[in-house]
């Protein structure tokens, strides 16, 4: 990234009303703060978790929840790692923010896929991607800042925000735009407390992926405003046909100084429970949230670092072959939910998701209930047929589900037919 230079600044958003100190006697208050107290629980892992718990009681559920590659993590990157575990170093705390060789690696990585040149000073390794988005957002926001929030969106998003005592301002596209959201829509959202645009794509929950000249559009737009861009890039390598995935500062560089990227080894090489993301930012937010960061988490475990250095030096073969597999399923997955009467599937061209428009099911009779909300009909569709998704009030839109093709073909088909039997019933 280049030095840094003077930024805009965001329009300042009125003071807070200060509330009366709470008087607290211990009788009838709750456990928890409200802060905390006040986050929702992840869907999509309480949705994976749900139809875990009903495998291993013997069920033949059959779940599309999980955001992870079904694959293993490739065998030179597990090697890597059982390397580290004998070596003395990564016995003992490293520096906050990250193996100096691996946030080299990540710098050169980044400017070899995506054309975004930094350092490897600008980058903070943190413990997946989940945590690069918290501390982009407690770096950046003050209480009462609003983020511009293109809906559908991954679930932790919102959460995020309001941890960091932000607003999330829901922009919703739907399936006529290809849930892309325009410029217009994005400016029709602006107050005088906007402070940050959060942006993904390829994105998760819908695969969508913005063509260039739309992302460019809406960087300097951004720039204009004066707003922060958070961009959440973990689905890069897996797009498809036609799409191409571009990084926001790349094709409008001059918002390099109020952008912040956020990825990590998980999607790309089969490594969810190797917990390492990152986040490349300017200098002053880069200390910012190392500073949180070696307060909360300090170093991420040694040993995953070493994996993810030997994932990021080690080619993209074994990623062009879950890409490949991704791909198969994906058309087979919109194919199958296509026959079904009533929904209305959009191609999915990037990430590893299919999010189908099911309203006009809602509100009619399906043995014996009447299902008004995504979520019903995702709890009668478990219920009834074994099979879990997860509902779109999850990700901002009710009437919608999203199912992973990240699983096996056989498992796929099979999910899919069930669904089919069943919504069926409808027509």
């Amino acid at each position: 990234m280049a030095s840094p230079e003077p930024v805009l600044t965001a329009p300042t958003a009125p003071p807070i009303e200060q509330t009366k100190p709470t008087e607290h006697t211990g009788i009838g208050e709750p456990r928890v703060s409200r802060r905390v107290g006040s986050i929702l629980p992840s869907a999509t892992l309480a949705v994976d978790a749900k139809a875990k718990a009903l495998k291993a009681a013997g069920r033949p559920v059959i779940g599309f929840g999980a955001g992870e590659p079904d694959f293993a993590t490739p065998q030179h990157i597990v090697e890597a790692a059982i390397t580290a575990c004998r070596q003395p170093r990564f016995h003992r705390y490293t520096p906050a923010a990250g193996l100096p060789e691996l946030r080299e690696a990540i710098a050169a990585a980044t400017q070899r896929n995506s054309g975004l040149v930094c350092k490897g000073d600008d980058v903070l390794v943190t413990n997946g991607g989940k945590q690069a988005v918290y501390e982009a957002m407690a770096a950046l926001l003050d209480p009462g800042d609003e983020v511009l929030l293109p809906a559908p969106y991954w679930t932790t998003y919102p959460e995020a925000i309001r941890l960091a005592g932000g607003v999330p301002v829901d922009v919703v596209a739907d399936e006529s735009t290809g849930y892309l959201v325009s410029v217009d829509q994005l400016a029709a959202h602006v107050t005088p407390r906007t402070k940050m645009l959060l942006f993904c794509s390829p994105s998760n929950p819908t695969g969508a992926v913005y063509p260039p000249d739309q992302i460019a559009e809406i960087g300097r737009w951004a720039l204009g405003e004066g707003l922060w861009v958070v961009t959440d890039e973990i689905y890069e390598h897996f797009v498809y046909g036609d799409a191409q995935h571009v990084s926001m500062p790349v094709v409008v560089p001059e918002l390099a100084q109020r952008c912040v990227v956020v990825n990590g080894v998980a999607k790309t090489f089969a490594m969810t429970g190797w917990r390492v993301g990152w986040m490349i930012a300017p200098p002053d937010v880069i200390t910012a949230a190392t500073n949180l960061h070696s307060h909360s988490t300090s170093n991420v475990a040694n040993v995953s670092q070493a994996a993810a250095l030997a994932a990021l030096n080690g080619g993209l073969d074994d990623v062009l072959m879950m890409r490949s597999a991704f791909d198969r399923r994906r058309q087979m997955m919109v194919a199958m939910l296509r026959v079904i009467p009533g929904v209305a599937c959009p191609e999915p061209q990037g990430a590893f998701y299919a999010y189908p428009c099911i309203r006009t099911l809602l509100g009619r009779e399906l043995r014996g209930r009447t299902p008004t909300t995504s979520a019903e009909l995702a709890t009668l569709i478990l219920e009834e047929v074994e099979v879990a998704a997860v509902p779109g009030e999850a990700f901002g839109t009710d009437g919608y589900l999203r199912l992973s093709y990240a699983l096996g073909d056989d498992d796929l088909v099979e999910g899919i037919t069930r669904i089919q039997g069943l919504l069926t019933e409808l027509s």
